[in-house]
């Protein structure tokens, strides 16, 4: 039985075959329309959610399966009982957990003791559905994905070590530029550039864009993770240089912009660039439910097509 805690522990023939047969969901949904008959998947959110909780509900459905949906109002996983036993007594009664937390050890432990697969969904390390999705929409306009060069612009965050780690499997280049002090975490890099030797990939951090060129996808997220409460007022004179906008596009030559969303407009990305042509947000937060699909299908053994 396998999980999906971080993309660090699936190969680059893993990923692939999960992001065609992502494609082929997309593509084909009427040939799914029972994979998960007489299935059920519980999805916990400690975290609140639009596109998470929605698409795993309605693609769940769409395979025939039944979404339980569990949020946090009984206090933070492990206060009103033992994540071992939530996760044992779970395993009883559903096929799978999918599981959007605070704390990445919360997965661990979870994956220790359940007898079904656990799908991380979102926690403070890492974002393994969200940088698949994000793959797959690069991949709808690029063949190769050895040869794209995606750069990260913004705060260092769980989203942006899950695109270093992909990226770095599928032998792309991936540029995470960031403030000084606000690049990814630094375990992270160090696997991802381990990663990347065997793949032929390549992944770096700057504080700059000058002197990066050939640039074919730009990418951001929220200057201000989820649970922290720092106004964005406060953040924007250090983010504001990193901000994706036109005259950026212009500059860079970039073609494919990408956000996993919620976005601040006119902080991150401008309007005019996220309304604009080179935006490819909407078809990302699509891909979203068919990539969460195929991770289901796959670590459930429900892959009958």
């Amino acid at each position: 039985m396998q999980h999906l805690l971080s993309l660090k522990d699936y190969s680059k023939q893993q990923i692939e075959d999960i992001l065609a047969l992502a494609k082929d969901l997309k593509a084909h949904p009427e040939k799914y329309a029972d994979a998960l008959k007489g299935q059920s998947v519980v999805t916990l959110f400690e975290k609140p959610s639009l596109r998470t909780r929605v698409t795993l509900d309605i693609g769940i459905n769409r395979l025939g399966g039944h979404a339980v949906y569990l949020d946090s109002q009984n206090g933070a996983m492990g206060s009103r009982e033992t994540v071992q036993d939530f996760a044992a007594n779970l395993s009883r009664w559903c096929q799978a957990i999918v599981a959007r937390v605070f704390d990445h050890q919360t997965l661990v432990e979870m994956a220790k003791y359940a007898k079904v697969p656990v799908i991380n969904s979102l926690c403070n390390l890492y974002h393994p559905c969200q940088a698949l999705a994000d793959y797959m929409t690069i991949a709808e306009h690029h063949e190769d994905l050895s040869k794209v060069h995606l750069v990260y612009l913004g705060d260092g965050n769980n989203v942006t070590n899950s695109l270093l780690l992909a990226g770095a499997i599928l032998g792309a280049t991936v540029t995470s530029v960031c403030p000084r002090g606000r690049n990814v975490d630094a375990q992270v890099l160090k696997e991802a550039e381990a990663l990347a030797e065997l793949s032929g990939g390549k992944v770096q951090v700057a504080d700059s864009l000058d002197d990066i060129t050939d640039i074919d996808v730009l990418y951001t997220d929220t200057w201000v993770s989820m649970g922290d409460d720092t106004p964005l007022e406060q953040v924007a004179e250090t983010f504001m240089p990193y901000q994706i906008n036109q005259a950026l596009l212009d500059k860079t030559g970039a073609k494919q912009v990408l956000h996993c969303q919620p976005a601040h407009r006119e902080m991150e990305i401008t309007s005019e660039v996220m309304d604009g042509p080179a935006s490819f947000i909407l078809d990302q937060a699509e891909n979203r439910m068919h990539v969460q699909n195929a991770v289901l299908l796959t670590l459930m053994n429900r892959d009958t097509h």
